[in-house]
C-alpha cells in the first residue's frame, strides 16, 4: 500500500507549480532535488535535498536506495548536465522519466534576434565594434566575455556571478525578477543598451526583456537550447499530473524498484 515515490529534479516556477499540486497527498510521496547553485532557493512544501548526485552512478544508487519510482526533470531548459544524467540513471533503473519545462520563445514581428549556439558564439556576434550589452544569461560562464573587453557589460543577476571581475568595464546590478515590460524599457534606456544576450529559457516570468528589446528595437543574441535525451516531454502541468495519475497502478499491481531485475 506504499504510496507512488516520485523525485522532482527542480529549481524552476515549473517544479514549484508541481510540487504545489502534489504536496498533502498520501498516495503520493514527492521529494525534490536542488542543485544548491543558488544560495536563498525558493524551497518546497515537500521533502527536499540540496546538492548533486555524485555523477550518474550516484544517481542511480539514489534511485534504488530510496525506491523511486517516477523521476520528472523540472529543471532549467539549460541544465543540459543534469538532464543528460536523469536520461542515464532512469534507463539504468527502469525508472520512469519525464521531461517538464516550460516552451522556448519563438521570434515575433519586430524583434532583432541572433541566433547562436554557444556562449562563445554569442561573444563572437557582439562584433568588433564597442556596445553597451545587457547581459541576463545568468551567473555562469561570465568570463568568456572578457573575451571581448572592448564592450561595456551591464550584468543583471541575483547573486554575484562567478568571473565578473574578468570583465574590465562592467556594471553589476543585483536584482530578482520578474520584472515588468516598464520596468525593463527603463533599464535599457536608462543604461543606454544597444544589445541584449539572452538564453532562450522561454516563460512568461522573464519574457518582458524581450519584448522591451523589440519595442526599443534592440538586437537581442538569443542562446539556443541545448541538444536533450529523446524521453517523453510535456510544457504543461496538466499533462504532468496526468502523466503521474497514469503511473498511480493498484498497489498490488505495481512493481517496487527492490524487486526489478538488475540491468
Amino acid at each position: 500500500m506504499r504510496p507512488l515515490r516520485i523525485l522532482i529534479l527542480g529549481g524552476t516556477s515549473e517544479a514549484s507549480a508541481l510540487s504545489a499540486q502534489l504536496s498533502g497527498r498520501e498516495d503520493i510521496a514527492a521529494t525534490v532535488s536542488l542543485a544548491g547553485r543558488t544560495q536563498n532557493p525558493v524551497i518546497s512544501e515537500l521533502p527536499t535535498r540540496i546538492g548533486g548526485f555524485g555523477g550518474v552512478e550516484g544517481l542511480r544508487g539514489f534511485l534504488r536506495v530510496k525506491q523511486i519510482d517516477a523521476v520528472i526533470d523540472a529543471t532549467h531548459p539549460f541544465a543540459a548536465q543534469m538532464s543528460r544524467r536523469a536520461a542515464e540513471a532512469c534507463a539504468s533503473e527502469n525508472v520512469a522519466l519525464l521531461s517538464f519545462t516550460r516552451p522556448p520563445w519563438s521570434p515575433v514581428g519586430g524583434d532583432k534576434w541572433i541566433e547562436v549556439v554557444s556562449i562563445e558564439a554569442a561573444v563572437a556576434a557582439l562584433g568588433e565594434a564597442p556596445k553597451r550589452v545587457l547581459l541576463t544569461q545568468g551567473r555562469m560562464q561570465l568570463g568568456v566575455f572578457s573575451r571581448a573587453p572592448q564592450h561595456y557589460y551591464v550584468v543583471r543577476s541575483i547573486e554575484p556571478p562567478e568571473g565578473l571581475t574578468d570583465l574590465p568595464r562592467h556594471r553589476l546590478i543585483l536584482a530578482r525578477g520578474p520584472f515588468d515590460l516598464r520596468q525593463e524599457e527603463a533599464l535599457m534606456r536608462e543604461e543606454r543598451v544597444e544589445i541584449l544576450i539572452s538564453k532562450n529559457s522561454g516563460g512568461a516570468a522573464t519574457y518582458a526583456k524581450i519584448a522591451a528589446a523589440r519595442h526599443l528595437a534592440i538586437p537581442v543574441v538569443m542562446l539556443s537550447r541545448p541538444e536533450l535525451p529523446a524521453i517523453e516531454r510535456t510544457h504543461s502541468l496538466q499533462s504532468a499530473l496526468t502523466w503521474i495519475e497514469a503511473k498511480l497502478a493498484p498497489p498490488r499491481a505495481r512493481e517496487s524498484p527492490a524487486h526489478r531485475a538488475p540491468p
